[in-house]
């Protein structure tokens, strides 16, 4: 009985911590940059302006390109490690990846519809 308890105290143990390790942005990021589809995450924080303007288009966009292309935000206030993990130096930032999961664009500020259309184009989005 003592072996079941201490068995069932160190799994409780083991899948909290693997649980914290999936908290956060990072998990959604990876799975996304190996879907096999292009990939927008746009880094940036609830209090910004820009990215406040950049909101309900990303929404639009996350929902007209499901299953074609993936769009991510990131709230960097939130997620602390992600601007030395992407190099962000400014808010917004919008980073392409292709279906390869590789880095193909970087832009810096907001970044309207049309523009996010253009780079979804040039990878090949339909």
């Amino acid at each position: 009985m003592k072996k079941l308890v201490l068995a069932l105290i160190f799994s409780a143990l083991f899948a909290t911590i693997a649980f914290a390790e999936q908290k956060g942005s990072e998990p959604i990021i990876r799975k996304a940059l190996t879907s096999g589809r292009p990939t927008l995450v746009d880094f940036g924080a609830g209090f910004c302006i820009p990215c406040k303007r950049m909101k309900p288009i990303l929404d639009t966009l996350r929902k007209e390109y499901n299953g074609r292309a993936n769009v991510i935000f990131v709230d960097i206030k939130e997620e602390r490690d992600m601007p030395d993990k992407y190099r962000i130096q400014i808010m917004p930032t919008q980073v392409f990846f292709d279906a390869k999961g590789k880095e193909v664009k970087r832009h810096l500020g907001f970044m309207d519809r049309d523009e996010i259309l253009a780079e979804f184009k040039a990878l090949g989005v339909r």
